[in-house]
């Protein structure tokens, strides 16, 4: 399998994403868009920080349970219920500082949204990985 990531000379330059990631691969992993929710369903507690750290642990755990790894990600959507840009910023770069950093060098989308799915959530990540 090859993973190749790219950014067209022509494209403003990125915080760390690129905009063009081509793969050949034998196997895809498309995970459901993972929640701050602990292994009993409950919403992490820690605000938007704590909230950011389960849904990267929900990644993770995941991400083994395919025998994938942040490494193996070709594709991310990082959704934050916030207008703010600094918290918008802050999402983004706890996880660029995360062991799943390697997931966000790839092509990938940052939006802010009005709501999430469950009562106070605030962070919610889509994510697809491609396999040998």
């Amino acid at each position: 399998m090859s993973i190749e990531r790219s950014n067209p000379p022509a494209l403003h330059p990125t915080p760390g994403y690129h905009h063009v990631t081509t793969v050949e691969a034998a196997r895809l992993v498309f995970l459901a868009g993972q929640c701050p929710l602990d292994p009993a369903g409950e919403l992490a507690a820690g605000g938007l920080e704590g909230q950011t750290a389960q849904v990267i642990s929900n990644i993770l755990t995941a991400l083994e349970s395919a025998n994938a790894r942040a490494e193996d990600v070709v594709r991310t959507v990082i959704y934050v219920a916030s207008a703010d840009r600094d918290e918008l910023a802050a999402v983004w770069t706890w996880l660029n500082e995360s062991a799943l950093a390697p997931a966000f060098t790839t092509a990938s989308t940052l939006l802010g949204v009005a709501q999430l799915g469950f009562p106070g959530q605030r962070v919610e990540i889509d994510v697809t990985a491609a396999l040998a």
